[in-house]
């Protein structure tokens, strides 16, 4: 055999040996992120046209990113603690403690507001509207000692170290550029996608269902307003201050819960710098508010039913409170325990379903 034949036997060996091995390892293809700027389709129903920002379209992989931060629980100082813990979506995104306890173990001032149909806002957030806009609110709590308690630093740092956080953003933004104003922008992004609209009361009047008789006697005792020189024509003059789709008005209001001497939150006043402002509050809505308890911006009231108690005999003046509700102090709703029934069993009918069990607004992780 002279060496070409041999340098070619020898070269088939090696051809049979390569082919009868284990298949060569290939490393899968790096996935290319790319911006996906396609449109969040809000769906409202019968609500009136939203408030939206112009300067931050809802944008889908936005929401989504939104929501991740909303959920995420690297935002806190010590890890355990997000947004949604304070804001539960079974509970109307709201707490059911009276005031949250934060990573310290430490309550805050305040109960949690309800995270939803944001988009109708317009008049600042918070109870005392320190917030002037949403993507302001969304990173505040991030800062506030009694609740997250962490530096913007050290969540952009935590960010920056996580793969999947970089990917989104380039998704959205079109880089992995993490920065707060965008983190901020999300959030918002994410909280004015949240839409509560098809409770029973909805679902009644668009004429697809019923209402009970009580729920009907309480609708119209909601609705009615209040008449001291008639009270057998007098209702519980509710929609005058939570009136309209969203069931609230967007003010600041003294609804007599304390008299001068006993204020010890001030309230809007903090915000204002102005006297009048003093222990008013924003009004909220009462779209889930029977999943929402405790109620008022201390939590005093721990059902429907004290609150109802309240409005009807329980009005403490003051020099703040506003003069519809003081007008009803003397002598009360004149609701009586029927009255009282049938307005809370309306109350539930504000309740929905669908949106609390909505896989929109729920854990991505």
């Amino acid at each position: 055999m002279n060496k070409y034949s041999l340098i070619l036997v020898l070269g088939l060996i090696v051809c049979i040996t390569l082919s009868c091995g284990d298949d060569p390892i290939i490393d899968p293809p790096i996935e290319e992120i790319l911006q996906d700027t396609s449109l969040y389709n809000l769906i409202y129903g019968a609500f009136p046209s939203p408030n939206l920002p112009e300067d931050n379209i809802l944008l889908e992989q936005g929401v989504e990113l939104g929501r991740m931060l909303f959920y995420e629980k690297l935002l806190s100082k010590d890890g355990i603690q997000s947004c949604a813990s304070c804001h539960r979506q079974e509970h109307g995104f709201s707490d059911t403690t009276r005031f949250s306890i934060g990573v310290e173990g430490l309550p805050g001032k305040r109960q949690a507001m309800s995270v939803f149909n944001m988009a109708w806002n317009s008049n600042e957030f918070f109870w005392d509207g320190r917030a002037h806009l949403l993507r302001d609110q969304a990173i505040l709590p991030i800062q506030d000692e009694l609740e997250m308690d962490e530096t913007l630093e050290n969540v952009l740092a935590k960010l920056n170290d996580t793969k999947i956080y970089r990917d989104q953003f380039t998704r959205v933004y079109g880089n992995d550029d993490i920065t707060i104003d965008k983190m901020a922008l999300a959030m918002e992004q994410f909280m004015l996608s949240i839409v509560s609209y098809n409770s029973k009361y909805d679902q009644w009047k668009a004429g697809s269902i019923e209402l009970t008789e009580s729920e009907e006697r309480g609708r119209l005792l909601f609705e009615t307003e209040y008449n001291p020189f008639f009270p057998q024509f007098s209702g519980a003059d509710c929609a005058h201050c939570h009136g309209g789709a969203n069931f609230e008005n967007d003010l600041y209001m003294n609804n007599g819960l304390d008299v001068d001497v006993d204020f010890i939150d001030i309230g809007r006043e903090a915000v204002s710098g102005k006297p009048m402002d003093r222990a008013r509050f924003k009004v909220p809505t009462l779209r889930n508010i029977e999943l929402t308890a405790p109620y008022m911006h201390d939590g005093r009231f721990q059902t429907l039913e004290e609150v109802v108690d309240h409005y009807n005999e329980g009005i403490h003046p003051s020099s703040t409170i506003d003069e519809a509700i003081l007008a009803t102090s003397l002598t009360g709703l004149f609701l009586t325990e029927e009255d009282k029934v049938d307005l809370v069993n309306f109350l539930k009918t504000l309740t929905d379903e669908s949106f609390v069990n909505d896989q929109r607004y729920m854990d991505p992780f």
